[in-house]
């Protein structure tokens, strides 16, 4: 017997499962950058940080020389890609030392609160009918196989 009230509810309460289990891991991970006095490597090819401008600097003054050309406009984004993949890839996330409590408790409050909210968003729209519509739909369900089986009882009938 669902009612409105209490698909909300449990809505609710995984949301705010899934808030507090995101919370307390986010309080767990250190993240830092090595961006600076490092490089980034690419494939076999070692690009310095400074290096790593180079082609947005040639790809802006190239844009504005010809006006804005594609091939500009493509070499540009291309060089942001690589800024933003050197940020990406010279950033360290590391978990802290947690106990098995913690983690578990962590894990039990995002995924179980993950799983309520996609239960309650997810949930097929039949039962979301209100208690009596669906009483309603299944007595239309069954009258309707009532009658075909009368129908094939008096074919049968008629056959003899």
């Amino acid at each position: 017997m669902k009612r409105a009230g209490n698909e909300l509810l449990q809505f609710l309460a995984g949301l705010a499962m899934l808030t507090a289990g995101l919370f307390i891991f986010s309080q767990k991970v250190m993240v830092s950058s090595r961006f600076f006095g490092h490089g980034l490597r690419l494939g076999g090819m070692y690009m310095s940080n400074g290096l790593i401008m180079v082609p947005f600097i040639i790809g802006v003054v190239w844009m504005f020389a010809t006006e804005g050309s594609a091939a500009s406009k493509l070499f540009t984004a291309a060089s942001i890609l690589i800024v933003i993949l050197a940020v990406i890839l010279t950033t360290d996330i590391r978990l802290t030392q947690v106990t098995l409590y913690e983690w578990v408790l962590i894990l039990v409050l995002i995924f179980g609160g993950a799983g309520l909210v996609a239960r309650i968003l997810f949930a097929s729209r039949r039962t979301n009918l209100p208690e009596g519509r669906r009483e309603d739909k299944r007595i239309e369900e069954t009258d309707k196989k009532v009658r075909e089986i009368e129908e094939e009882l008096e074919r049968i009938k008629r056959e003899r």
